[in-house]
């Protein structure tokens, strides 16, 4: 009974979003065990769990995801470590990739250099939030 119910508690905090998984949680996600996670982490410098005051490691949406992303490489698609890690920053360097704002000319009016700055800073706001 006990093993269901920890079963349906990782099925619940997955769903909520939280913010911050410990890698135990991550552990059971993945199927990966903890000492293949802290391996990764030293491999793959995209996976970086937050490691503040406590000496517990919090992973992100955003870790899981590519730590997901990585097993799924390496296990399924044959991948090596190498092959994997260039594959993922192929990958980060197209996310990455974004249009960029061309400013007006120093001669236009001030209010249009103003707009396109407020403009930009909004983007950038929103870029933070959905990181």
């Amino acid at each position: 009974m006990r093993r269901l119910l920890k079963g349906r508690e990782t099925e619940n905090s997955i769903s909520r979003e939280r913010l911050y998984y410990r890698i135990g949680e991550v552990s059971r996600i993945t199927g990966l065990k903890p000492h293949i996670l802290r391996y990764w982490e030293s491999e793959f410098k995209v996976i970086r769990p937050h490691k503040g005051g406590s000496l517990q490691r919090l992973y992100r949406r955003k870790d899981l995801d590519l730590i997901l992303k990585i097993k799924k490489l390496l296990y399924e698609e044959g991948f090596t470590i190498a092959g994997a890690k260039k594959k993922i920053r192929d990958l980060e360097r197209l996310e990455n990739k974004q249009l960029k704002l061309k400013f007006v000319e120093k001669g236009s009016d001030g209010e249009t250099q103003e707009l396109l700055a407020a403009l930009q800073e909004e983007l950038k706001g929103i870029r933070k939030m959905l990181e």
